[in-house]
């Protein structure tokens, strides 16, 4: 395929399915994982080359922490630094500690423990911000403090990298590492307090840029590149660089033209990082160990939640803002894709820990929205006083669990009409009885779910078991 028709094929995919995304509520990076999957060598294989993406996908990483420095508001953040910060550390050790468990029980190398612990730490700040915005909680007291925290998980990125990319190399000098990032961490704590406690700072050298608009992107473009090129020849990570010159024009008086000259560039080069890790997932992987992967992200997502609730409460926060803002976070962030990929290029993480790892933080973004909506409605049930659990589960699912009942029975009858070889004249009858009787039986099923009286609900499902019965004999 010629590298123009491949370059069309990619964006145009990229933005269907990124437009159908956000029909659908979700995040458009949603659509570029989804890209990367079918254009991907386990699907339709129309990317060959991953070289030339790969380039791209490292500048998507540098824009998105230059991204995430300029958005940073660093005034809100110091209100709630205490519980933010707080909880990041907290998330990071429970992580630690559960992981440690599994590597005693696994003999796991202890790189491996650590780079799993942030991985699962890290939650996704895009898909976080887009529900919270969904659900009108992004600017209430909820919305605060889940920012805080993906702004503390923000920050607490730039020293995982540094760790990270440490240990994938052959001999760990500790010393050289301990004060590599004593003096990245002590830098960044001294730049924030620097810039939150004074006015947006002027940067003298953009007056000569000023009123010539294609000037503007590409200054944007070559302070972050210039920065990150910098912090590579110190000794830290390209990314730290990236994330500070986001930082200082986020925080400068021409944070706005800048912002809105390079978000172009940014967009294509953060679909491009996305499609990158989308590239990565195996369907074939998937499909063979599809047990695992859905026990592993069920795991994942009901553990993490877990724990950021209880995490916030002990934090003081509320149990209304603690439920919603630690189910919100239940995913597994995108810097975790990066993480796994300075991990994977290293001895100590198997393939098939970094694909599973891999397709389980795809597949926790792509159902986070879902997650959110299911526990806020086993939260607004509970908050009811369900007195049993055949109520909570009447009130909470009732119209699913008959929905899937119905859909259960009528598979049955076709497969059993199927199997008895009864006449097209007979089925047709059967089918005209079957819509009569769901319709009698619709009609009264809807007062028992809305009703919260758990003896309708289980008399409807006695009815349902006692229509099996009739069928069976």
């Amino acid at each position: 395929m010629h590298q123009l028709t491949e370059i069309a094929l990619i964006a145009t995919i990229a933005l269907v399915l990124g437009m159908i995304m956000t029909r659908l509520k979700q995040p458009a990076i949603v659509g570029y994982l989804l890209t990367g999957m079918v254009l991907g060598r386990s699907a339709f294989g129309f990317v060959e080359d991953r070289e030339n993406v790969e380039i791209l996908a490292e500048l998507g990483v540098l824009m998105l922490l230059y991204l995430i420095g300029m958005e940073l508001n660093l005034k809100s953040f110091m209100r709630i630094w205490k519980t933010a910060i707080g909880g990041v550390f907290l998330q990071v050790a429970v992580a630690y500690l559960v992981v440690g468990v599994l590597a005693l029980y696994l003999d796991w190398p202890w790189e491996l423990t650590i780079l799993l612990a942030f991985s699962l730490s890290i939650s996704s700040t895009a898909v976080a911000v887009k529900i919270l915005e969904d659900i009108g909680e992004l600017h209430q007291r909820t919305g605060n403090i889940a920012i805080g925290l993906l702004i503390a998980q923000d920050l607490a990125v730039v020293p995982m990298l540094l760790i990270v990319g440490s240990l994938s190399g052959e001999a760990l000098n500790v010393p050289i590492l301990l004060l590599t990032l004593g003096l990245a961490i002590a830098f960044l704590v001294g730049l924030i307090l620097f810039l939150s406690r004074r006015e947006r700072i002027h940067l003298p050298f953009l007056k000569a840029i000023s009123g010539h608009a294609d000037l503007a992107p590409l200054f944007g473009i070559v302070f972050c590149l210039g920065l990150a090129a910098i912090s590579g020849l110190l000794g830290t990570s390209p990314a730290f660089g990236a994330f500070l010159a986001g930082l200082i024009i986020g925080n400068s008086q021409e944070r706005k033209s800048i912002v809105e000259a390079t978000q172009p560039i940014q967009s294509i080069l953060l679909m491009i990082f996305f499609l990158s890790i989308g590239l990565l997932i195996d369907i074939t992987y998937i499909w063979q160990n599809i047990g695992l992967v859905l026990v592993m992200l069920l795991v994942v997502i009901v553990g993490k939640t877990a724990i950021n609730i209880v995490i916030l409460r002990v934090t003081g926060v509320d149990w209304r803002s603690a439920f919603i803002a630690g189910t919100a976070l239940g995913q597994i962030g995108e810097f975790s894709f990066l993480l796994m990929a300075i991990g994977g290029g290293s001895g100590y993480v198997s393939r098939d820990i970094s694909q599973l790892m891999i397709t389980v933080i795809a597949l926790s973004l792509m159902v986070s929205p879902l997650w959110l909506l299911t526990a806020r409605r086993a939260q607004t049930v509970a908050a009811g006083q369900a007195s049993n659990f055949q109520l909570f589960w009447n009130n909470a699912y009732g119209k699913e669990t008959v929905a899937v009942v119905r859909a259960a029975k009528a598979s049955k009858g076709y497969l059993k009409s199927l199997a008895t070889g009864k006449s097209a004249h007979t089925n047709a009858t059967a089918e005209d009885d079957e819509k009569t009787a769901t319709s009698a039986h619709t009609e009264g099923s809807e007062t028992l779910i809305q009703s919260e009286d758990a003896a309708s609900y289980q008399a409807l499902m006695e009815q349902e078991r006692g229509d099996s019965g009739k069928d069976k004999n």
